[in-house]
């Protein structure tokens, strides 16, 4: 979450600054033809080895930005901020073009972030292969290239580059210096000689690195978001075979990564990529008599009493002393029982969070506060939580109101009941949260005994219950709180807008938590967001049906259905959909398989209610498979003139549109209608052909088809 914000802090002067930058930014330079092209702070050229390539051989091409002082592009991960370049290749049949190799970054700091990119003159290499079957001459070679340059201010930018090869009997021993020096900067898998072993602790990583003799300097380049904080300093200590390298762990979760990843640069320019396995770094331990013990319980209590100020437990506290407000007139033994209460119920919900680490710990995982945040139910149930409470606080019923009216009982016993889980309440709604000084104190009692990590959990959890109990213990300051008014009632709703901001930032870890992809994590955050539309209203029957049983039924089912609708499980695709190109829709139709095209994107309702309800209907996909056919998926989410002309072909401008294309040379099209059903799609497969014989169905594979 801090990374998050630094990063959005960071780039708010760009976003400023768009509507001047953009006309100049995204306009495309070159025609295709041979040659540099200059763009907005850097000159783009693809080169070659020799400017041959041999018949039935391969040479190297690569595409060369020259930039302007003080500005870089980017590496294949490219760090806090940024993105990689891109090519698209157009090459003539019987010329194949290999992957984007990338030579070893360097460490580009850019205002709190930290990039990962080049400088100067990056060049990225490309292996090209000619078939023996491709007719001698020239050759030309077509790229489409986006890139993104950087200095204060990041500009995106475009260009269509040529080049022009010789194809030839003779094989060139010519190489070109610049694809040379790309090549020998590459990173190599280490090799048996390199030893490299992970080690990390809940705040640091540590690569110890064997090479057989001393190593002057060393960098890591992570590939995930996951390993690292990308902008920490990375400590080297040379040693007599090799180097240490200590950095800081990424703070996006609490669990020890299994695995390490990533590109190891040593002195001399070697630079190894390795994936080894984490093992847990052994803490050093204290006796409980340490000053260190000590200090702990210390900065634990006055961690806990911060707490109270964070934006997750602030309106739980303020609640408690509007309800005290309201008390005045009880007895000092009565609100002293009901700070006690309130004490207890923190004081046994921490040791349950105390039991679960620990039970954790001696099964061999690490975890730490907030542990519970990893797990998407207990997300869910964080959210709507705080949105039921933020509704409460905003008007939209009276949840004092409401619980009274549901539970007589709670009122029978004064009232005590409800004090010990209004202090349960404050703890998990705490965990989302971690004050000044917690980290140290939690960090510490996690790597001790766990005695010690009781001692020093339990002083969090005094510290955490310290504000209300004194108010109910010392007359003086309950005396000093201001007499009940209109004031209460504005205040509570103002108190709402930090639980609406929390609730958004457990959305966006909700996301992170469910999506394998970023398409899967946009969904399950749909679905979450479905789920407190209609937690929304329960809260709007509790207030228009205060304190009536049918009422408090209905919202209960309300809420049920809520909670309910972001953890089901999404269904998927049973069959594996290609994304559409041209040369896809030529080879099914060359295999004589009739196609169906689905012209769908994200932001296309109709378009989403089709493919649910209909294309993802198990009879439907049965008799997909059962006819053979090629599925093709047009995403127009972001404009495709490829798409765009196809859609114009059939005499469509817009989606959702479907389109049956029968099998081999054929050119006959059926367009379905915007609205689907079964019987629709059914009665168009049955009109556009027969069913295919003697083939054997098959799932279709996926894979980007093209350039």
């Amino acid at each position: 979450m801090q990374n998050l914000i630094k990063r959005l802090l960071f780039l708010l002067p760009v976003l400023i600054a768009l509507p001047s930058i953009c006309p100049a930014q995204l306009r495309e330079v070159g025609t295709g033809v041979a040659g540099p092209v200059k763009a907005q702070h850097l000159s783009a050229e693809l080169i070659s080895d020799s400017g041959t390539i041999n018949l039935g051989g391969r040479t190297r091409v690569a595409l060369a930005l020259t930039l302007e002082p003080g500005w870089h592009v980017y590496w294949v991960y490219a760090g806090d901020s940024g993105e990689a370049p891109e090519v698209q290749w157009s090459a003539p049949p019987g010329i194949s073009m290999g992957p984007m190799q990338y030579a070893a970054p360097s460490r580009l700091p850019l205002g709190p972030l930290m990039d990962y990119g080049y400088e100067g003159t990056a060049v990225f290499p490309f292996d090209v292969t000619a078939s023996s079957q491709v007719s001698p001459g020239v050759v030309g070679l077509k790229a489409h290239v986006r890139w993104l340059v950087c200095r204060e201010i990041c500009l995106p930018g475009r260009a269509y580059l040529g080049l022009n090869l010789n194809a030839v009997s003779e094989v060139s021993a010519e190489t070109n210096k610049l694809i040379d020096a790309a090549v020998h900067a590459e990173p190599v898998n280490a090799p048996a000689s390199v030893k490299i072993d992970a080690t990390a602790t809940r705040n640091m990583v540590t690569l110890s690195v064997v090479t057989g003799k001393q190593e002057a300097s060393a960098e890591y380049y992570p590939l995930d978001d996951d390993s690292i904080r990308n902008a920490a300093d990375q400590t080297t200590v040379p040693l007599v075979d090799g180097v240490k390298l200590t950095t800081e762990r990424a703070d996006i979760s609490d669990t020890l990564p299994k695995e390490l990843k990533g590109v190891l640069k040593l002195s001399g320019g070697r630079a190894y990529t390795f994936d080894v396995p984490v093992g847990a770094a052994v803490a050093s331990t204290s006796r409980s008599g340490e000053p260190g013990f000590l200090f702990a319980i210390a900065i634990a209590f006055a961690g806990g009493i911060i707490l109270n100020l964070m934006p997750c437990v602030f309106p739980v506290l303020f609640l408690k002393a509007l309800a005290l407000v309201g008390s005045a007139e009880e007895s000092r033994a009565r609100q002293h029982l009901h700070g006690a209460a309130y004490t207890v119920g923190i004081l046994c919900s921490f040791w349950i969070i105390v039991g679960a680490l620990l039970t954790l710990r001696s099964l061999g995982k690490q975890a730490g506060w907030g542990f519970q945040l990893q797990s998407p139910g207990f997300v869910v149930a964080m959210a709507c939580l705080l949105f039921f409470m933020a509704l409460s606080l905003a008007g939209m019923f009276d949840l004092g109101l409401t619980l009274t009216g549901a539970g007589d009982g709670l009122a029978r016993k004064g009232g005590y009941t409800g004090s010990f889980f209004t202090g349960v309440l404050a703890t998990v709604v705490a965990t989302p949260c971690t004050a000044p000084l917690m980290g140290a104190a939690i960090g510490f009692a996690l790597s001790q005994h766990a005695l010690v990590t009781f001692v020093v959990f339990t002083a969090l959890a005094l510290g955490l219950a310290l504000p209300y109990l004194v108010l109910t213990f010392v007359p003086g300051w309950a005396n000093k709180l201001p007499r009940p008014g209109r004031w209460m009632e504005t205040l509570k709703q103002l108190t709402s807008i930090p639980l609406f901001l929390t609730v958004v930032w457990l959305v966006w870890v909700y996301g992170h938590l469910t999506g394998s992809s970023a398409q899967d994590g946009i969904d399950h955050v749909a679905r979450l967001l479905v789920g407190l539309v209609i937690l929304a209203i329960a809260g709007w029957i509790l207030g228009r049906w205060p304190a009536r049983r049918l009422g408090y039924l209905a919202a209960g089912v309300v809420m049920a259905a809520a909670l309910a609708v972001p953890l089901i499980k999404a269904h998927a695709d049973r069959l594996q959909w290609q994304p559409y190109s041209s040369a896809a829709l030529e080879e099914a139709q060359k295999a004589g398989k009739p196609v169906f095209v689905d012209f769908t994107a994200a932001w296309c309702l109709s378009c989403q209610v089709n493919e649910k309800a209909v294309l993802q209907d198990r009879e439907v996909e049965q008799e997909f498979l059962r006819r053979h056919y090629v599925l093709l998926r047009a995403d127009w989410t972001r404009y495709d003139p490829e798409i765009t002309n196809e859609l114009a072909r059939v005499g469509r401008s817009g989606v959702p549109t479907y389109v049956i294309i029968s099998g081999a040379g054929q050119t006959a099209s059926h367009v379905l209608p915007e609205l689907l059903t079964r019987g629709v799609v059914f009665d168009a497969i049955r009109q556009t052909g027969t069913e295919t014989q003697g083939q054997t169905a098959v799932p279709i594979p996926t894979g980007k088809i093209g350039g």
